[in-house]
């Protein structure tokens, strides 16, 4: 969240260590500067002098009152500032600290405060030496330029030091809002890697475990299976568990960082449409009844057939999921002009069907059409009208 004005004026109000201590050794500089100047001239007043009882220990004391005021300069200004000013006008080391003060409103635009400050303090040096504490021996209208000039040179000081203060708060706002949008990007970036991966793992391993799951439950749903049946069946479940596990490093390989050595095999070409024929293949073997059509003739782009793939790979782990037994026909269309047509249907159950126990993640849909999205296409399914089910997707031949 980026910082409002009252957040940067705020800090800018706390200047750090260095920044006050440099302040003060200057306004220091310059009040002791001129209480030695007045003092080395007051060596010639006669004497006694009340003003050099003053100058030479109420002075003194007055003025490290004043050093002591500045610095609640940013909590209360307009006080500060007033008292200071005041102080200025019969005390000689105030010089300092009323200077700061005048600098100080310039740099924080407090227009209407220095608009008073100003005035008061060339009433100050007048009075200054109507007292006899700094008489220079200049007519009242010289010492009221000479006033003007030193407030000009101290109002332009403090409004340079501002503009340069919130020149640089802007800089750091500007990096930090950068910085905050970095963040961002980095973080929607790896959302949608995770995503990414998520829809891939789903993919992948819904087909392979779903395919275990039936051939365990036709162990223990089968009594009558002859010891060669039984031993087919467990075959088909070690091989897709070890599939299953191939897929799942092939898929997780995307997670391993490239910078680390390794002696991993490369990972294996992504799936895509010539693969649909060994999907069915694999399919029918484990007891489907499933017909491929593929009407596609033109060479695809490789993203666009493994979108194909992925969806057929879902609707049929749907099928076995959710109406196992029935006729499935897979039919593949499409033209470069035209786009790829991927149509996945399943017959209506005959009699009672007898479900997978495959836990239902609901995300199977969900991540078909998050993927025809993202390939440009759309994807609709439901019941239709002979009571069967369809998947129909419609891809862009070049995503």
């Amino acid at each position: 969240m980026a910082r409002t004005r009252e957040d940067r004026t705020a800090a800018v109000g706390r200047p750090t260590w260095w920044a006050s201590t440099w302040r003060y050794v200057l306004a220091a500089v310059l009040s002791v500067s001129t209480w030695v100047i007045v003092v080395v001239g007051a060596a010639d007043w006669p004497a006694p002098h009340l003003a050099v009882m003053w100058l030479l220990v109420g002075d003194p004391v007055l003025g490290l009152v004043s050093f002591v005021l500045i610095r609640w300069r940013h909590r209360r200004p307009a006080p500060v500032a007033l008292v200071l000013t005041a102080f200025s006008s019969v005390s000689i080391v105030s010089t300092g600290p009323a200077s700061w003060i005048m600098g100080s409103i310039a740099s924080h635009r407090r227009w209407r405060l220095l608009a008073l400050v100003v005035p008061l303090s060339l009433v100050a040096g007048l009075v200054q030496e109507k007292v006899g504490l700094n008489d220079s021996g200049l007519p009242m209208w010289a010492t009221i330029l000479f006033g003007m000039l030193v407030a000009g040179i101290l109002v332009a000081t403090g409004y340079a030091m501002g503009s340069q203060r919130e020149l640089v708060d802007s800089y750091r706002s500007r990096a930090e809002t950068a910085e905050r949008e970095q963040r961002a990007r980095v973080a929607q970036a790896q959302a949608a890697e995770r995503t990414r991966i998520a829809r891939e793992m789903h993919d992948v391993l819904a087909h392979r475990i779903s395919l275990v799951a039936m051939h365990a439950s036709t162990l223990s749903y089968r009594t009558d299976l002859s010891e060669e049946d039984r031993a087919t069946a467990a075959r088909s479940i070690e091989e897709n568990a070890q599939r299953a596990l191939s897929d799942l490093r092939a898929v997780l390989g995307v997670l391993r960082d490239p910078t680390q050595p390794t002696d991993a095999a490369p990972e294996p070409p992504q799936p895509g449409i010539h693969d649909l024929a060994a999907l069915v293949e694999e399919e029918a073997s484990g007891g489907m009844r499933v017909r491929l059509s593929n009407r596609v003739e033109d060479e695809m782009p490789a993203a666009t057939g493994r979108t194909a793939y992925r969806i057929v790979q879902e609707a049929l782990t749907n099928v076995r999921k959710h109406a196992p037994g029935t006729t499935v026909t897979v039919d593949l269309a499409g033209t470069p002009e035209d786009g790829l047509v991927v149509a996945v249907r399943n017959a209506a159950p005959v009699g009672p069907v007898r479900r997978t126990p495959l836990p239902a993640s609901g995300l199977g849909l969900l991540g078909l059409a998050e993927r025809a999205a993202l390939a440009g296409g759309r994807i609709s399914h439901g019941v239709d009208a002979t009571g069967g089910y369809s998947v129909r997707a419609w891809i862009p031949w070049a995503p």
